[in-house]
């Protein structure tokens, strides 16, 4: 139940590492996150599961209101690749998006990395605001180069996924 207290101070999310039986609740949430791509449930399962140290669920009176799936490249360990950020309606423009990129990054699981990836495409414009930001707060700026191709590889079933890549700040990697 909200109390008046909430509505003068705001309630902050608890951050934690996700479970396998929140993979229901991140599927719903990123299935309400247009224009993310919807996995499937099994999937989150599976993200929840085997990189529960890469991931990031965010609550606020029990409801999941953000999520980060991101894993540390197999052949790169100084690189985690942020595969999805969906944040609630209710909670976009808080800063949730980049404190949750940021707890991920102080977890001893990114302790040797170096540089944060994610592919974007052009018209996702809430994610090129979370990752500017990002990088802005890193004071880095992006990488960008055109990654998987409309034409090439998704046969023009899907806009081109662009690389972006940020340098993270020493004392942020070495925080980690």
């Amino acid at each position: 139940m909200h109390t008046a207290r909430d509505i003068v101070r705001p309630v902050l999310p608890v951050l934690r590492k996700p479970r396998a039986a929140d993979g229901a609740a991140i599927w719903k949430l990123v299935r309400n996150c247009r224009p993310l791509d919807e996995n499937s449930m099994y999937c989150n399962l599976i993200q929840c599961d085997h990189f529960a140290d890469t991931c990031v669920l965010a609550e606020v009176h029990g409801d999941v209101v953000g999520w980060v799936s991101a894993y540390v490249m197999p052949n790169d360990p100084e690189t985690l690749f942020v595969w999805q950020v969906a944040v609630d309606e209710q909670m976009r423009g808080s800063g949730l998006g980049a404190l949750m990129l940021q707890s991920i990054l102080t977890r001893d699981a990114c302790e040797d990395v170096r540089r944060l990836q994610t592919t974007i495409t052009s018209d996702n414009e809430a994610s090129w605001a979370l990752f500017r930001k990002f990088g802005r707060l890193q004071g880095a700026s992006l990488d960008v180069q055109p990654y998987y191709t409309q034409a090439l590889h998704f046969q023009n079933r899907h806009k081109t996924e662009n690389m972006v890549t940020i340098s993270l700040a020493r004392e942020v990697a070495d925080a980690a």
